[in-house]
Order: structure tokens, then sequence, then C-alpha cells
């Protein structure tokens, strides 16, 4: 018994470095906020700053529009993750649970994609983007997050674990194949697809790369983007780059402490299905 309790707190205290690890840069970046640039680069750094101004949030409130990023960054993240959950819901029913030439072969094709990086689908996105007109619009941003390689892959394994009678007994109660997947199988897949629509939802609102290519209008920019402008090629004002990472985060932690348990559950559901 002693040894087991000798155990749990060697893990616990390793749990609890590495929290306090994650946490610094978090802390980090809420004393910088409030610190003037002279604070921000002192060497040896300066913990907490000499008084506790908002001064940087009015300055990078004043010099961005937030009100265009938070409205492109929701609109994106909404068609993304409608998107992903929906499509990737079809494709992971068909290579689960019905027969068609080639099914292997594509599931495969599916997955290597997840080996490869997203950077090499840039240039042939842009020009799909290019040719349709869509540069500067909020097109441009849901595009390439509408169909999800990890959704789908991730959802087929939670419809393989479903019962084969289910859709037997559906067939002799003469249900069609849509009408099975709609109003049977779906349902049952709620914990997959919450976390696909976590994952969508989280990648898409730290997308930066993507954003930064298609829109150079600053009313068209995410928060991500947005935030970016903020580096300059010589110099940065750190206090302001903070606050106004601050600012962009707060949203997405209102919706972690409201949905907090539908987080854990998806998060935790996705690995222990299939």
């Amino acid at each position: 018994m002693k040894s087991k309790s000798r155990k749990h707190i060697i893990v616990y205290l390793l749990l609890a470095v590495l929290a306090v690890i994650m946490v610094i840069p978090f802390v980090w970046t809420i004393l910088t906020a409030f610190k003037t640039q002279s604070e921000a680069l002192k060497v040896p750094p300066q913990i907490l700053p000499s008084s506790w101004s908002f001064r940087n949030f009015e300055a990078v409130t004043e010099a961005l529009p937030f009100a265009n990023f938070f409205w492109n960054t929701f609109l994106m993240v909404f068609f993304r993750v409608l998107g992903s959950v929906f499509f990737s819901a079809l494709a992971a029913y068909a290579f689960a649970r019905l027969e068609f030439p080639g099914k292997n072969i594509f599931f495969a094709v599916i997955l290597m994609q997840m080996m490869v990086p997203g950077q090499i689908f840039i240039l042939p996105q842009y020009m799909i983007v290019s040719k349709l007109g869509w540069l500067n619009t909020v097109q441009a941003l849901v595009l390439p997050g509408i169909v999800s390689t990890f959704g789908t892959f991730l959802l087929r394994q939670f419809f393989m674990s479903l019962p084969k009678d289910l859709e037997e007994a559906a067939v002799l109660d003469g249900c069609s194949i849509w009408k099975t997947f709609w109003k049977i199988m779906l349902p049952l897949t709620k914990p997959g697809l919450v976390s696909v629509a976590i994952f969508t939802a989280l990648f898409a609102w730290k997308d930066l790369m993507w954003p930064l290519i298609v829109n150079m209008s600053i009313e068209k920019m995410t928060l991500s983007s947005g935030l970016a402008t903020l580096m300059g090629q010589y110099s940065v004002d750190y206090p302001q780059l903070m606050a106004g990472s601050l600012i962009a985060i707060v949203p997405m932690v209102i919706i972690f402490l409201i949905f907090q348990k539908q987080f854990v559950e998806g998060i935790a559901t996705s690995g222990t299905k299939g």
C-alpha cells in the first residue's frame, strides 16, 4: 500500500509541475498586457507591472477593428463546424456501413491526407479560391475547412462500433438508407459529433496561415490574422499584442466554461470508441 501511495504522490507532483508549466505562458500574457513597452523588455524580466492600467487594451481596440475580426472569425468557425460535422458524418457512414466499389482505396486516400503537412494543400486551395473570385471574402475562409479528414476517420470508428442489428431492423421496417442514417444511426454518434465540432472549432479559431494568405483587407481578417498585423518588421509592441491576444481568447474561455462538460466528454470519448 505504501508503494502505491508513493507512486500516486509522484504522479500527482509530476502532473502539478506540468500544469504550472502550461499555465505560466498564460499568466505572463496577462501580466504583460498591463505593462509598458519598457517594462516588457526589461532584463532581467519584471514580473509585475508598475501600475495596472487598461491603456494597452484601449490602444489596441482603437488600432484594430475587433468587431470585424470577431464577426469574420465567428462566421468561419460556424460554417466550418457545420460543414465538417455534416459532410464528415455522411462520408464516415458510407465508409463504415455501405459497400461500394473501391471503398478501401478511397478511404486509404483519405488517410494519406492525414499523413502529409497541411501546408502542401495551400497552393492548390489558393488557386481554387482565386479562380472562383473569392479572395478577401468569408467564403475563402470557410472553404478549406468545410470537410475534415480527421472527422471522417473519427466518425467512421463510431459508426463501426454500432451493432448491425439496428440497420437490419430499420430495413425490415422499410427505412431507406438516408432515413436509417438520419433517424437511427446519426443520433447514436452524438459523442463523436461533439468531438468533431470541438476540434474543428478549436482549429478554426486559431488558424493563422490561411486567413493571412487569402484575405489581405483588414476588414476581412480574422482574430489571428488581425493580431499578426501588430508584429512589425523591426519592433513589436508586446503589451498591445498581449492585450489583443487576451481580447481574442475571451470568447473561447467563456464557451469552454459554459460547455465544459460537453468538451470533456467529447474529447474523452473520442479516444475510447472503435
